[in-house]
């Protein structure tokens, strides 16, 4: 039985569309407290954007099957503590640290 080599490379870009969708929505629901008018609340939401866009770039090649390969060896870890820090901010958000 042999298999499929369109298949494993497919899987690996879908799975890359998933996470930059899922990084998506928590900077959306990052961004949300910094519509209330407070200056505080600008600074994390700045942040957030900044991780966001530094992940997007780095992984945009992976989502889609294209571009140079440049970043292969960043992509995973910086996904990863990309991330991590939006998930710190969403922690701040709901503990209230961040309002």
């Amino acid at each position: 039985m042999t298999r499929d080599p369109g298949l494993q490379p497919e899987r690996t870009r879908l799975a890359w569309r998933r996470t930059l969708l899922t990084l998506t929505a928590v900077l959306l629901l990052q961004l949300r407290p910094a519509f209330g008018g407070r200056a505080a609340d600008a600074a994390p939401a700045g942040l957030a954007v900044v991780v966001w866009l530094a992940v997007l770039v780095v992984t945009w090649h992976r989502a889609t099957g294209t571009g140079p390969r440049r970043f292969d060896s960043w992509s995973v870890p910086l996904t990863a503590l990309g991330a991590a820090g939006l998930a710190v901010l969403g922690v701040a958000h709901v503990l209230g640290g961040v309002r």
